[in-house]
């Protein structure tokens, strides 16, 4: 399969798409300076009073579990009521699945819903979504994502969407179709909400992707690369945090084309 990443990157800063944001307090920031520099615009509205319409001028709705309160998980109710109907992408970010029974039970009612158009979280998370025996440790991953490739191929086929788990090497699936992105540098689990970026870039390339294996793939390359890049001139946390804000409005289509590293299974 070929994957149109210059293209895919070229078109997502033409359109401006309008990412839909409900996602938590830790990360809301970083997340919408990400999309910014990427080339799309955020909004971070989670009001149960206004995420329908909201919604209804979003090119993709971004579902982030960090946070939880009971007025928030109403808000994400609604949105994805919303977006299902109007035919949008929605991206949802188990975090911490598995660490707390409020989650998991949040994460059922929320795919009770509607299902999402791409999954994206670390191995444990898919592992604890796909209902798998797992450790979670918060929100941090203890296991490897290449562990967690038979829990992402049973949700994939679960709820017909596409899973994204992030690792040293990310892998996505749709159905028995896997890609495998190699780039990225250690230091970037060492970042607060990096995790949660990826899933809000994801949102971005959904919104203008047709196909969300594809706009999944392009957001890990995107990604991964930036981190590479940032690791040049950073090496410790909070420079980093900078330098990949940086790389991610200065790189160029064709520069991430080039430095992509996939392997198709």
């Amino acid at each position: 399969m070929d994957f149109h990443l210059e293209q895919n990157l070229s078109n997502l800063r033409n359109t401006v798409p309008l990412v839909h944001n409900i996602t938590n307090f830790v990360v809301m920031n970083y997340t919408a300076n990400a999309l910014l520099a990427a080339g799309a615009s955020p909004v971070m509205a989670h009001a149960v009073e206004e995420v329908e319409e909201m919604v209804s001028i979003a090119g993709a709705l971004v579902v982030n579990i960090g946070t939880l309160s009971a007025p928030w998980v109403a808000g994400m109710k609604a949105a994805i009521v919303a977006a299902a109907q109007l035919g949008k992408p929605i991206v949802l970010d188990p975090v911490g699945a598995g660490a707390t029974s409020y989650r998991n039970e949040t994460l059922t009612e929320l795919l009770d819903v509607a299902s999402p158009t791409i999954i994206r979280g670390n191995a444990s998370e898919i592992l604890a979504l796909a209902g798998a025996s797992v450790q979670t440790k918060g929100v941090d991953s203890t296991a490897a994502s290449d562990l967690s490739l038979e829990a992402a191929w049973a949700l994939s086929k679960k709820f017909d969407c596409v899973v994204s788990v992030s690792g040293a090497i990310d892998v996505i699936v749709r159905g028995n179709q896997t890609a495998f992105v190699s780039n990225g540098v250690a230091l970037m689990t060492k970042v607060t909400g990096m995790g949660c970026t990826a899933t809000a870039i994801a949102g971005a390339f959904a919104a203008n992707v047709a196909d969300p294996f594809e706009a999944a793939v392009s957001a890990a390359v995107m990604m991964g690369v930036c981190g590479e890049l940032a690791y040049r001139n950073a090496k410790s946390p909070g420079s980093f945090q900078i330098a990949f804000l940086d790389c991610l409005s200065e790189i160029t289509p064709a520069h991430l084309a080039e430095l992509a590293k996939i392997r198709i299974s």
